[in-house]
């Protein structure tokens, strides 16, 4: 069984590009050290995720790559999904196991810690372009980094609207957004931005629509 978990995650960490192999890498900072994890080719993430993450290294995998938006990849290796864990799973305190409860608005975050329940609304593109007036340069860190989008389509929006940072902003918003679909609500958006060194306005504007 260890023999095929480990080629199946090997496969799966070579079908992606090396934008999101890297994303995946940062997203798993929060379960492995980041000095394990910044110098590690595929084969040695495989071999860290198996020692850290015994029998779990798939489903820790599809978790990620469900944040990456890679559901094809979930489905063509048929990787088990945390949604399969019984509500009533604890999170194991060492953070060996990857128990916790799948929450939507937990979706982005690094350290898989789910935001309090809410009834949630899919943010509009007025609230969109509200955050985009006050994220800053390093747009492409957070798109690539917090939202899980590919560096390819940012250099395309940023190509589609010439010298405008706002609207390449807009649009890295715009694109995240048709990618989570209905989970696309601010919490779910300040779970992303969260970890990102962005102005705390942003996190205090997206709490506020929280509440609509």
């Amino acid at each position: 069984m260890a023999r095929d978990e480990r080629a199946t995650l090997l496969e799966v960490h070579q079908a992606l590009p090396e934008e999101q192999f890297q994303s995946l890498k940062f997203l798993l900072e929060g379960r492995v050290p980041a000095g394990l994890l910044l110098p590690a080719s595929r084969p040695e993430l495989c071999r860290i995720l198996l020692q850290r993450f015994p029998g779990n290294s798939l489903r820790v995998t599809a978790g990620i790559l469900r944040q990456l938006g890679r559901l094809d990849l979930i489905q063509r290796f048929q990787l088990p999904l945390e949604e399969q864990i019984p509500e009533e799973t604890p999170w194991e305190p060492n953070g060996d196991i990857l128990k916790v409860r799948r929450d939507p608005t937990s979706g982005c975050h690094p350290g898989g810690i789910p935001a309090p329940p809410v009834n949630p609304r899919r943010l509009t593109e007025k609230d969109l372009m509200q955050v985009a007036q006050r994220l800053g340069k390093e747009w492409q860190e957070v798109g690539i980094l917090h939202l899980g989008l590919e560096r390819s389509r940012l250099e395309q929006i940023q190509e589609e609207n010439p010298g405008n940072p706002i609207l390449w902003n807009f649009e890295m918003l715009r694109e995240w957004r048709r990618r989570e679909r209905q989970e696309a609500t601010a919490s779910q958006l300040r779970s992303c931005l969260e970890p990102a060194r962005l102005d705390p306005g942003i996190l205090d504007f997206l709490q506020s629509l929280q509440g609509d």
